[in-house]
């Protein structure tokens, strides 16, 4: 740790693949609001074709490293490897966190027998196309997505959750395993910590951000005796109870029987680094 971030009371864990067009702006964001020093935040570039080192070097109060592996999950592991405070938040380098929102949910995981925290959610979805909107509209309606601290870009975890977490190193699906490390009164959403997460603007990229995610699924599946999935019941009942649900249903079923299909080929071959990213969220 430098001086700067000697007293830092939250550890912030980025791993960046080629994300030079918004990590500058998504770090002032991280760091604003909060006396310079509260958070010690580690950027782990890599693998990067373009200038992430350089854009998030530019933001006063960061550590970046750089490793060659394209690899999310050695990146993490460069990151904890690189810091001993906790609570920690392990961020996603193309989420927006405000840094009030990331102390909010290390607060959150000192709470006696709270060990993981995520933050509400929004997904902004103006510029996406309307079966991307569909999909969306429905998928944030499912029990386990409102609950479960999946696919939120930003887990916070204490000490102990950390080391629970580390037994699931290396998965695809890390956001799935932090969440179904924990039993639900283990874990908490933080309404009051709010996370923008930019949803793909094409079902093309719809389609290569879900079929990951299916992949990822499925190799966390043989590595665990939990599982969060969809019932055909629950999805009934959905439809049941608004009407917008069952005008959208159609193109969710569509998209995540796509998704299955997509990642099939990579479950039988157990292809779990090969990692489909869409562009256009980033856009």
């Amino acid at each position: 740790m430098t001086d700067s971030t000697r007293h830092a009371s939250v550890s912030v864990v980025i791993p960046a693949h080629d994300e030079a067009r918004g990590i500058r702006a998504n770090l002032t964001e991280l760091l604003s609001g909060l006396p310079a020093g509260t958070l010690d935040v580690v950027v782990v570039c890599n693998g990067c074709t373009d200038d992430t080192a350089a854009e998030a070097r530019t933001v006063a109060g960061v550590r970046v490293l750089e490793i060659p592996e394209a690899s999310k999950a050695r990146a993490v592991e460069v990151g904890n490897h690189a810091t001993d405070v906790f609570p920690r938040v392990h961020l996603d380098a193309d989420v927006t966190l405000a840094g009030p929102a990331a102390v909010a949910l290390a607060d959150a995981v000192r709470a006696e027998g709270v060990h993981a925290a995520g933050p509400a959610r929004i997904v902004p979805l103006e510029a996406s196309s309307w079966p991307v909107r569909a999909y969306y509209e429905v998928w944030e309606q499912l029990p386990h997505v409102r609950g479960g601290l999946f696919g939120r870009g930003a887990v916070a975890l204490s000490a102990a959750g950390q080391e629970r977490v580390d037994a699931f190193a290396g998965l695809m699906g890390d956001d799935l395993a932090m969440s179904e490390a924990f039993a639900e009164q283990e874990r908490r959403v933080v309404d009051r910590a709010v996370v923008v997460v930019r949803p793909p603007r094409t079902v093309r990229d719809l389609l290569r951000r879900r079929t990951r995610v299916v992949t990822g699924n499925a190799q966390f599946d043989g590595a665990s005796t939990t599982r969060s999935s969809t019932s055909v019941s629950t999805l009934v009942g959905l439809a049941r109870h608004d009407r917008r649900v069952a005008l959208r249903l159609p193109v969710f079923l569509g998209i995540s029987l796509r998704a299955r299909w997509g990642a099939r080929k990579a479950v039988r071959a157990a292809d779990f680094t090969t990692w489909l990213r869409d562009e256009s969220s980033r856009a």
